[in-house]
This record gives C-alpha cells, structure tokens and sequence, in this order.
C-alpha cells in the first residue's frame, strides 16, 4: 500500500516538474525575446531624446545667449489667422502676416534674424516667461493685469473693438443694445472683458475667430465683437455680415517682453521708433489695409496714403476664388508636405511615449501586487490619481508647472513624460489583469521548486500576462495615437495643430478635415496589423502546426 502511494506521489511529482518545466521554457523564451529587444529599446528612447528634446534652458540672461546667435525668437499662433499671422494660401509652408512683416523689420533694424516659435494662443505669457522665446508678437493687447506679469512695448498698432451682425439685423448696434443677446468673441480678449463688464450678455467664448463668423451666419450669434482688424478679414467679406455702429473701446498692441529683458525692450523701443521714422511700419501697414486715424495721429504722420492695401487683395483673392474639382485636388496634394511633418512628429511621440507607459505600468503593476503595503498604497493612488484628471491638465502642470519647482522641460520630453505617465496607469490595470488571470498554483509550483517570488514572476508569470495583455495594450496605443494631438498646447506642431492652421486659412475644415483623418487612418493601421501579427505570434493555443 505505502509502495503504491510512493509511486503515485513520484508520478505527480514528475508530471507536475514536466508541467513547470514547460511553462519555465516558454518564460525562458520571453525573457530571451525581451533581453534581446531591451538594449536596442533604451538606445532608441535615449537617441530619440536626445535628438528631440532640444537644448537645455539655462538660468541667466536669455537676450544675452539671443545676441550671441543673433536671432530673435518670437512666439505667436499661426492659427490666430489673418492679416496677423497666418500661412501662405499660395505656399502654405511659409507664414506671412503683417506681424510677421513688423518683427521681421525689427529684427533688420537690430542686425538680427526672426525666428518663429509657434505657441498656442492662451499660453504666449506663460511661454515667454519660461523662456521658449524673446518676444510676444500676437495682437497682444497692453491691458493693467499684463503689465503685472511682463513688460510691453510702445504701441505698434492702435485700434478698437468691432461690433459685426447679419445683414437682417439692424437694431444691434451699440453695446447697451446686446444684454439679453448670444454674442460671440476670443476667449481671454478684451473683447471679452468689454462683454462681461456690460452685463447680462450670453457671452460664446471661441478659441479661433472663423468659428465665431460662421456661427453669425448660420444663426447661432446674434452679433460678434472683436478686434477692428479680425473683423475687417472675416466678418466684412461674408455676403450675409455687416458692420453694426463705430468703433468701441480703443486699444493697443504691444510687444510683450520679459520683466527681466530690460535691455531687449530699449532695444525694440529704440528699433520700433526707427521703423515709425522712416515709414517701414506705415507702409506695413497700409498693405494690410490696416492704417487708420489713431495710427496718424500716434506716428504724426496724416500725409495721404501712397501705398496699395496689396496684400489684403490678395488675401481676399485667394480666399474667395472658386476653385474647380482640379484645382482642389492640386491644393490638397500641397498640404500633404505640411501634414506629413506633422504627422511624423505624432508616430515619434506616440510611439516613445508607449514605451514609457509600458515599462513604467509594469512596475506599477508590479508594485501594487507584489511590494509591501505603503507602496501598494501608493502604485494604487498614482493609478487612481492619474486616472481621476484630465490629460490636459497634466500636460499644462507638467510644461507650465514644474518650471516654478527649478525644472523645466522641453516641450518634446514635456508631452512624452505626459503622454508617458498618463497612460502608465492604464497599463498597470492591464498587467494586474493579466497577472491576477494567471492560476495561483502556477507560483505555487514554481516556488516548490525552488523558484524566489522575483525568479517566478519574470520567467514564469509575467511572460504568460504578457501574451493575455496584447489586445488591450493595442487599444490604448491607438487611444494615445489620437490623443497627441492634446499636446499642441505646449508649443508642439503635430497631425492636428497643422490641420487647424491650414483650415483656419482657407474655410476648409471639410476637405482639409477628411484628408487629416486619412492620414490617421493610413498612420496606424501598420499598428493595428502588427498587434494582430504579435497575437498570433505569443499565443500558443493559436499557433499553426508546423
């Protein structure tokens, strides 16, 4: 009988060592697929960081490093849109505005070049004061509340607010007639200050002006107030818009420097006032249909306009012409050089920062199963407290906030540490899955055979989570794919940031809206067959015979 016992304990024995020994070769094979991958995974992070991040801020006099390389960094939106900033309808590549004309002849006068430096709207102050450029040139107007955070400029142009209804409308006129009225407006402009202070208006905040025109005219404003100049470009030429009442409300545009750059904002004084001297800022000026009274009389200068307004004909020539199906598709090939850069630049950033979400998830995961309980409890709150805030705000705390705490990143590593953290979360809650999937006696037995709780999770555990995971680690690579184009507002020019550009430029968020969503489209299906490929390469059950 005792014999008989012995040979069957010896019989499980064996089977149970053949079962593990199985499941141990196969953990062997991941390990081996993974070492191998892993040297060549850390040199491509650290390459691509390296090549992307860009050079480190100092601490110090930024004009002085500027004098240095003789360049002028400014930062301003190329989607705020014309006549300030806005691409080239003929060579969408290149911006053009007259903004741009103004820094460019400052930038002559102080024997520098102009460099461009594109900053979402709302982050320009922020921007400048961290240091991504020298200047703000962005129809920045000079209010008390900004004094307060930087310095201005003399005035560089003069204008007023401009109240625009439809054509049908004729009893909005003045502000006291919009109380009761939906009107629309720039969000943080001081348009919208002038609204708020009048008082019982349904006030629509927009982030672009084109949207708040449009909307005029299919009915959903009642009236739009906004800058003089941005009313002369998209409310005046639309058949069913008007102008309603005079000018509200003067006000001045400045150029927003550093509180520290005392010495760069004598030298755009002094540069500023040369170009008002020998007519380089009139002429500017009355090319973009721009020279008004308050101009006059600020220069001194009331002599009788001698310059064409060329370049706002062109404008409204290459904005309003009717283009045949040819024409179009010929326009559409021009914007496949500008969308494929960005859209280049969202596969680089999607790609590492899902790599830094799965390694960093992994030890998460790792953490909250397996490591003592004050960091279970704090993998668990990381998760949560991940998961519990929007993105967006991540990336705004990351890029705008750390540099108050002494660290500041470039705004590559900035959204790749974003994206990165953020989705680590997610991926942690999928290797808990996958783990906690795996039967409990498969580390029981690897332990009866001597196997340390660390030797059996990276031969035996995790490498069979790891096949289970795949599909949804697929998923939330597509999910981060897409959710990239968040990082436009910390100065990135990805896939959508340069489809705001071009659709704000030519009224074509149809056309220029399906080519982009192609593009996605094209970009990650390779993906999403690679994750195919992987599943039916790690799943054994799923494998073909050989």
């Amino acid at each position: 009988m005792n014999s008989s016992l012995r040979k069957q304990d010896r019989r499980c024995c064996f089977i149970a060592r053949v079962k593990l020994g199985s499941l141990y070769a196969r953990g062997r094979r991941f390990e081996r697929l993974f070492a191998r991958n892993n040297l060549r995974w850390n040199f491509v992070l650290w390459f691509c960081l390296a090549l992307f991040s860009g050079p480190p801020i100092v601490n110090g006099s930024l004009f002085a490093q500027a004098l240095e390389t003789k360049t002028l960094r400014w930062g301003a939106d190329s989607e705020g849109g014309a006549p300030f900033i806005f691409p080239d309808p003929k060579e969408p590549s290149r911006i053009i505005g007259f903004e741009v004309e103004i820094v460019g002849a400052l930038a002559e006068e102080m024997s520098m070049r102009a460099e461009f430096v594109q900053n979402q709207w709302d982050g320009l102050i922020p921007g400048l004061q961290r240091g991504n450029y020298d200047i703000v040139v962005n129809g920045l107007e000079i209010t008390e509340d900004r004094k307060n955070e930087i310095n201005f400029s003399e005035p560089y142009y003069l204008t007023s607010e401009q109240l625009t209804v439809r054509k049908e409308t004729y009893d909005l006129n003045r502000l006291e007639d919009l109380p009761g009225r939906v009107v629309g407006t720039l969000k943080f402009s001081l348009a919208h200050r002038i609204l708020e202070a009048q008082g019982g208006i349904d006030i629509r905040s927009y982030d672009g002006q084109i949207n708040a025109y449009e909307d005029l005219a299919t009915g959903r404003l009642d009236a739009v107030l906004m800058d003089y100049p941005i009313a002369l470009y998209y409310g005046r030429p639309n058949a069913k818009l008007k102008f309603a009442g005079g000018p509200i409300s003067q006000m001045a545009y400045g150029i927003g420097v550093r509180k520290e750059d005392q010495q760069l904002l004598q030298s755009i004084n002094l540069a500023l006032e040369r170009i008002s001297q020998n007519g380089k800022l009139r002429e500017i000026l009355e090319r973009w249909a721009l020279w008004n009274a308050p101009m006059a009389e600020l220069l001194r200068d009331t002599s009788p306009s001698t310059t064409q307004p060329a370049a706002f004909e062109e404008y409204l020539r290459a904005v309003g012409m009717e283009r045949t199906w040819k024409d179009k598709v010929v326009q559409y090939l021009g914007y496949i050089p500008l969308l494929a850069k960005g859209g280049l630049m969202t596969v680089q950033l999607s790609i590492l920062s899902m790599v830094l979400a799965v390694v960093f998830g992994l030890i998460v995961a790792l953490l909250r199963l397996y490591a003592p309980r004050p960091l279970r409890g704090l993998s668990a709150f990381y998760v949560e407290a991940i998961r519990g805030t929007p993105l967006l705000i991540q990336l705004y705390l990351i890029y705008y906030g750390l540099p108050n705490l002494g660290l500041k990143l470039s705004p590559f590593v900035a959204a790749l540490v974003g994206l990165g953290l953020n989705y680590a979360a997610y991926e942690a809650e999928n290797y808990r899955a996958g783990i906690l999937s795996i039967p409990h006696s498969q580390m029981e037995a690897a332990m009866a055979l001597g196997m340390t709780r660390l030797q059996a999770l990276r031969h035996v555990i995790v490498p069979q989570a790891m096949r289970l995971i795949i599909p949804p680690v697929t998923n939330d690579f597509i999910s981060l794919f897409k959710d990239s184009s968040l990082v436009s507002i910390i100065t990135m020019v990805e896939l959508t940031k340069v489809y705001g550009q071009l659709a704000s430029t030519y009224y074509d968020y149809i056309g220029i809206g399906i080519l982009t969503a192609a593009m996605y489209f094209v970009i990650g299906w390779p993906f999403v067959r690679l994750s195919r490929y992987a599943e039916r390469r790690f799943t054994v059950d799923k494998r073909q015979p050989q």
